[in-house]
């Protein structure tokens, strides 16, 4: 799940680099024509989005965990700090165009028929976020269903430094009953061996997802003592008890929002499969309807701004990971090192501008 492909779009040219990004991810996950059909067609849809309305921005296309938990889905976001957009649920129907050349207007609506999920937030001055995941085909052909409503989604982004194609940072969500477990890890350093350490993490996860997050850091550090290690934070809803478990070994950091207050929770020191504690502390606290968890790689500036918009609080947690990855950087203070975001938060599958399909 390491591998990333990252897009500047800034001229016609890379409208092509981004439908190439996505069907090589495609052709990783395993995906049929079809689904590979339909991702290209969603890329060159969004990447000419940012050119027309934007004045350009980047695309990031990462492989993750669909909602059936098996297999690999192909995420990608277009992430700009354009004019934004003033009213989103316009935005989606077909025939609506702002562009001064002549569009058919049809850009979002086909993105939001064509992909598995599709999200899209944007505020006015602010740029616009968006994102779409395109799952595998089940063997009768039709496509996995998502989980009932109810109880917690998870979703995340990760970018490699200096737009590298192995990324040292990984996350990954289970699901097991009313558990609902996210993990995010940070290899030492970055690079294929990083990449490695991570990727071993999140695929242990899928196998011991059910366990506490301070048994299942133990489980992790026996998987990673072949690798380099990595720094590891393991957060687990249990929506029958309403409750947040929280642990975390290395500096993987989290901010937990509860009632328009944020909070952090610390991880002990160590290095998952190299040095690890004796003891690992667990946190538990309360998990509320308004609840929201952050976690992220040391890639993210340590003093980064908890966004407040109710509204972009309130859409899916791909979309809020990546506004957050977007808003923490600038030009002027690029990232140092692979950087991930990842957010749990309660499903919220009620929107008609921010739904799955």
């Amino acid at each position: 799940m390491s591998r990333v492909w990252e897009v500047p779009v800034h001229d016609s040219t890379r409208v092509r680099d981004a439908r190439k990004a996505v069907r090589e991810a495609c052709a990783r996950a395993g995906l049929s024509p079809e689904r590979t059909a339909a991702g290209e067609l969603v890329a060159t849809e969004l990447a000419t989005n940012l050119l027309r309305h934007a004045g350009g921005g980047s695309m990031v296309v990462n492989l993750v965990t669909p909602p059936s938990g098996d297999g690999a889905s192909v995420q990608l976001w277009t992430l700009d700090r354009g004019p934004g957009i003033a009213d989103v649920a316009a935005a989606l129907r077909d025939g609506c165009t702002t562009a001064a050349e002549t569009s058919l207007g049809a850009g979002l609506g086909s993105c939001l028929r064509n992909a598995d999920a599709f999200h899209l937030y944007g505020a006015p001055g602010r740029g616009t976020v968006a994102t779409a995941r395109i799952d595998p085909e089940r063997a009768g052909g039709g496509h996995a269903p998502p989980p009932p409503p109810g109880g917690a989604l998870a979703g995340g982004i990760a970018v490699s430094l200096g737009q590298a194609e192995m990324c040292g940072d990984a996350w990954g969500w289970a699901r097991h009953g009313a558990l609902v477990t996210l993990l995010l890890a940070d290899g030492l350093g970055h690079g294929p061996k990083a990449a490695h350490a991570s990727t071993a993490a999140v695929a242990e996860l899928a196998r011991c997802g059910h366990l506490p997050p301070p048994e299942l850091l133990r489980r992790l550090h026996r998987a990673l003592r072949p690798t380099r290690g990595a720094a590891i934070a393991v957060a687990q809803v249990d929506t029958d008890r309403a409750e947040l478990g929280f642990a975390g070994v290395g500096n993987i950091g989290a901010r937990l929002r509860t009632a328009d207050r944020w909070t952090s929770l610390l991880s002990h020191p160590g290095i998952v499969g190299a040095y690890f504690p004796s003891h690992v502390p667990l946190r538990r606290v309360p998990w509320h309807r308004d609840s929201l968890l952050v976690l992220h790689s040391d890639g993210l500036p340590s003093r980064w701004s908890p966004p407040e918009d109710p509204q972009l609080l309130a859409h899916d947690p791909s979309v809020l990971a990546a506004a957050i990855l977007r808003d923490a950087g600038s030009a002027a203070r690029p990232p140092r090192d692979d950087t991930s975001v990842a957010v749990l938060a309660p499903d919220r599958r009620t929107r008609t501008d921010d739904r799955h399909l």
